[in-house]
């Protein structure tokens, strides 16, 4: 009985809180924070007390440590406009500042199939903007990006193996359980096709959603990064209270 229990135990301890790690994948090099959204404190930020958008990730410390909060992790969180202000779906403690956009366009925002990071308690998940509207999910936070870099297992049908379109790129995959984000950044250029490779072919992961590029940073003072660069529309962010 006692050595039954304590294997009950051992499975059933929950995924371990904020990690960070660099690795290398066919050749190119990335750096990989993964959250737990039952233990991590993530959220999402756009703009401050002043209500301008924060832009950099040394505001955005600035902002949290204005309430009482440290920042553990940030990465900036999808595309935005030239105002910073969030091409897309975008939700902030449950308070919807732009609607989904469904039609296909210009960049990669419009190269369809886009998707929506969702984190509605203690879970997240990455969906397909399409299967997005249709199931309605209630997000704590969302926000909208694009192309989706993993759909249901498959890679974006517009992604060339032989591309010759290379950039530092960031993205964001889930889960399917919704209980690990895998936030990552390439430290070398990559193409799409490697870059959503990574999160299926390395991770294991069904549902990816591309950040960014060239403007893509990283805040992850445990890897001594911290993400100085080109100003930036939505974060994403851990934060833990000042002190622990």
């Amino acid at each position: 009985m006692i050595r039954l229990a304590i294997c009950l135990w051992f499975f059933a301890w929950p995924v371990q809180a904020l990690t960070c790690l660099t690795e290398a994948f066919e050749k190119a090099s990335f750096t990989r924070c993964t959250v737990n959204p039952a233990m991590d404190d993530l959220r999402l930020f756009w703009r401050g007390t002043d209500d301008q958008p924060l832009g950099f990730f040394s505001n955005l410390k600035s902002f949290v440590q204005s309430q009482n909060l440290t920042l553990k992790f940030a990465m900036n969180a999808g595309m935005f406009r030239t105002d910073l202000s969030p091409a897309g779906h975008y939700v902030e403690q449950g308070t919807q500042y732009r609607q989904v956009m469904r039609k296909e366009g210009p960049g990669n925002f419009g190269m369809l199939p886009n998707g929506v990071f969702c984190k509605s308690g203690s879970t997240a998940r990455v969906y397909e903007t399409n299967d997005f509207v249709q199931q309605s999910p209630t997000c704590e936070y969302a926000t909208q990006s694009g192309p989706m870099l993993v759909i249901d297992g498959k890679l974006h049908p517009r992604f060339l193996e032989n591309s010759t379109s290379k950039f530092i790129r960031n993205g964001v995959g889930t889960s399917d359980q919704g209980n690990e984000i895998h936030f990552v950044i390439s430290n070398t250029v990559v193409t799409f096709h490697q870059f959503a490779r990574y999160f299926k072919d390395r991770l294991g992961i069904n549902n990816a959603l591309y950040l960014d590029g060239n403007v893509s940073n990283i805040f992850a003072p445990a890897l001594i990064r911290f993400g100085v660069g080109r100003p930036v529309g939505p974060m994403f962010a851990v934060v833990e209270p000042a002190g622990e």
